[in-house]
């Protein structure tokens, strides 16, 4: 059984990245490639057109709503696929891993691989101290919370495609990922991580990158496992 697998990129003024991101994703594996330009002021829409992406435009910053963008283009399709696969656009992770994470869909049913840079082999400096320690309290608040054992709440992902719609995902911001695993362990969904790589990002990180991103970030992802208690 061949499945149809469609990736969902986010972006933010990621003209460097993307067409990168794009040109690594194997080729034959996947059915489309679906680029969201998150209010980008640079040339990330044409660089991701011309790596041969569909590009859709949402104009209001954030990194969930930009994820909801690409959902909903998918809900249309006459054909949905069967797999979903989430990756940033600004090269840390290795698209040509996604084999890694369909493997335990394909081969062994389950609903929700994470790719987990805590398993993986970082470069040096490929992730900051801040969000080091931000993954480490977010999963350890999982654990104690939710029962839960992650070890990272890496945006590398894949899902199936009716369970990631059963979860009816709502946070527009920085709290989607962390959504998206306390969802899916409450649901009772077949969920495990396999370790990914992960190297120094092309460009600057609007989010671990300055204070005020990090602080941000960090207090919307303790108020959204809170939220779900």
């Amino acid at each position: 059984m061949k499945y149809i697998v469609n990736v969902i990129i986010p972006a933010f003024n990621e003209e460097n990245g993307v067409g990168s991101v794009i040109k690594e994703i194997p080729k034959g594996l996947v059915e489309e490639v679906i680029v969201v330009n998150n209010a980008s002021t640079d040339q990330t829409e044409k660089e991701a057109v011309k790596a041969g992406a569909t590009v859709l435009k949402e104009e209001v910053k954030g990194y969930g709503r930009a994820c909801l963008k690409g959902m909903h283009y998918i809900s249309m399709k006459q054909v949905k696929p069967d797999i979903v696969v989430f990756i940033d656009a600004d090269h840390s992770d290795y698209p040509e891993e996604i084999p890694y994470l369909l493997k335990p869909i394909i081969d062994d049913d389950i609903d929700f691989v994470i790719g987990s840079r805590a398993l993986g082999k970082k470069e040096r400096g490929a992730m900051t101290p801040q969000q080091v320690f931000g993954n480490w309290l977010a999963t350890s608040l999982m654990r104690l919370f939710y029962n839960v054992r992650f070890t990272d709440l890496g945006p590398f992902r894949a899902i199936k495609y009716e369970k990631l719609m059963a979860l009816d995902m709502q946070d527009k911001t920085y709290g989607w990922t962390v959504e998206m695993q306390l969802k899916a362990a409450k649901m009772k969904m077949k969920c495990v991580e396999v370790p990914v790589n992960y190297r120094k990002r092309i460009g600057f990180s609007k989010i671990s990158g300055t204070v005020k991103g990090t602080i941000l970030a960090g207090y919307k992802i303790i108020w959204t496992i809170l939220k779900y208690l």
